[in-house]
């Protein structure tokens, strides 16, 4: 099984306040204590890391926040997207308080 990477890229929309954009970024990165494996009932999340852009290029294109969440499988990662109670809980929460929400997921080396 080759490991999955899972890059989130959030636009908050304008009226959404640093202190809830900081909630809601710790929240992200909490998931990868809270989602727990169906079978196991243990965390599977291998990584989780994310922040605030400081870019310098000026590329960002209304990107504000990046996160980093690492599977061991594709397996794991379609639990997370697609059944993971904590996970799709947290999506209903933040989707509508985000103007984009980019998305991107790959395997380390491959280039189809």
């Amino acid at each position: 099984m080759a490991p999955i990477t899972h890059v989130v890229l959030f636009e908050f929309k304008p009226e959404v306040d640093k202190t809830e954009r900081d909630e809601l970024s710790a929240e992200m990165l909490g998931l990868k204590d809270k989602c727990l494996h169906a079978t196991t009932q243990k965390p599977y999340i291998i990584r989780s890391s994310g922040g605030t852009d400081n870019s310098i290029e000026g590329m960002q294109h209304g990107v504000t926040h990046a996160f980093v969440v690492e599977f061991a499988s594709a397996e794991d990662r379609q639990y997370y997207v697609k059944e993971d109670p904590v996970h799709i809980a947290f999506v209903k929460k933040v989707f509508p308080r985000l103007a984009k929400p980019y998305i991107i997921d790959f395997t380390p080396g491959e280039f189809n």
